[in-house]
């Protein structure tokens, strides 16, 4: 295989022994920037190209692709949990190194979400969050690589290292913000979530909660299930990814139709000529069947649509509030509720609901609640709104 750039401006890890010894400096230090490079467009499985790290004193790109390389070193530093790993939005990242650790790296820490807690807006892209904290000016010019092409120009890999280096040197500053506000603690509450293994992992008998379920009749919900399973255990065997073996609205429909012979189910608008009579063709109809005599104690409860619509002006009144708690306080209106949320909100005192309680009751949701109850009012004073109490 072809190296990824033979004299590069740069440290490049293409062998065991080169990772060996940068993950054993990496592993000194307290934290390490990681990004990743991959591609998954034709694949259910990201294909890991590129993975860049940074920590003090130490950078490097590592070359997952360079032949005989085995990434266990690295790895190790990645369990470790004495070194915080610093990424950004750092969900897709978190997938590709479960599939190789069978564990979530820990202890982490996602910019883009401390940043929804200093104030930098909602869910904030990387390229803007680093000009913003570092001045940092970002060429795009290699953002769409084919990162599976080999070699890569110097540009491209000084794109990719940057993702790295940047990160590096804006930890600290999220860090140190974090902590004279007295935030850390809101950023952890939200990392729990990303610790979670059915967030990279999909059962194909979980496969039908990613689907979407209003309007799907009961009677239907035992041959979705089942369809679901089997197209994700076809995507994950076949690594492809999941509209490529069946598309959601073919689940739908084929849900709807129930159709119980290879003449039916060639009638179905979702099926392509002739497909009916594969072995795919005849796996569905097994999940079907099979799905429609799952019995009813064994389906989920579908959830009854929710007639009930709060007030529109209480919804508006809500979000006003919200606005201004969040440019008092400094965070993103997303960290702290959802328009869902402000709905749920208007109708129920005690709603299900994030902003409801921890911190973002202390921020928001017990200044909603006295809204509600008429306990305060909103004022516009030199064209700012002021709470008022009542």
């Amino acid at each position: 295989m072809n190296t990824l750039l033979e004299a590069p401006p740069m440290h490049i890890i293409t062998t065991t022994a080169a990772l060996e010894e940068f993950s054993a400096a990496l592993a000194q230090k307290p934290f390490i920037a990681v990004d990743t490079e991959f591609m998954r467009e034709k694949t259910y499985w990201p294909i890991l190209c590129l993975i860049q790290a940074a920590a003090e004193g130490a950078e490097a790109i590592i070359d997952p692709l360079a032949e005989g390389i085995d990434l266990s070193p690295f790895l190790e530093v990645m369990a470790d949990k004495s070194v915080v790993k610093v990424f950004h939005a750092a969900r897709q990242d978190l997938e590709i190194f479960y599939q190789l650790m069978n564990q979530v790296p820990a202890p982490l820490f996602d910019s883009q979400i401390a940043a929804m807690a200093c104030g930098f807006g909602d869910q904030i892209g990387y390229e803007p969050l680093m000009r913003a904290l570092l001045n940092a000016n970002i060429d795009k010019g290699s953002r769409f690589t084919d990162w599976a092409r080999r070699p890569l120009l110097p540009a491209q890999l000084t794109y990719a290292l940057g993702d790295a280096t940047f990160l590096r040197e804006a930890y600290p500053i999220l860090k140190q913000k974090l902590d004279e506000n007295e935030r850390a603690h809101w950023v952890e509450a939200e990392l729990e979530a990303l610790y979670a293994p059915d967030l990279y992992f999909v059962k194909p008998e979980n496969a039908w909660k990613r689907l979407k379920l209003k309007g799907v009749r009961p009677k239907e919900l035992g041959p979705v299930m089942k369809l679901a399973e089997w197209r994700e255990r076809e995507a994950q065997t076949k690594d492809s990814p999941r509209n490529r073996i069946l598309k959601d609205d073919a689940i739908y429909e084929l849900a709807r139709l129930r159709p119980a012979s290879v003449s039916d189910l060639g009638r179905a608008r979702s099926i392509p000529s002739g497909f009916e009579k594969s072995a795919a063709g005849a796996a569905i109809l097994t999940a079907i069947a099979q799905g429609a005599k799952t019995p009813q104690d064994q389906m989920p409860t579908l959830a009854k649509p929710d007639r009930t619509r709060p007030p529109a002006d209480v919804i508006e009144l809500l979000k006003v509030l919200l606005k201004r708690q969040c440019d008092k306080f400094d965070v993103a209106p997303k960290l702290i509720a959802a328009t869902a949320d402000l709905e749920a909100i208007a109708l129920d005192d005690n709603a299900d609901v994030k902003a409801l309680s921890g911190w973002r009751r202390d921020v928001f949701g017990d200044a909603a609640l006295k809204l509600k109850r008429g306990e305060l009012a909103l004022k516009l004073k030199n064209g700012a709104v002021e709470i008022v109490e009542v």
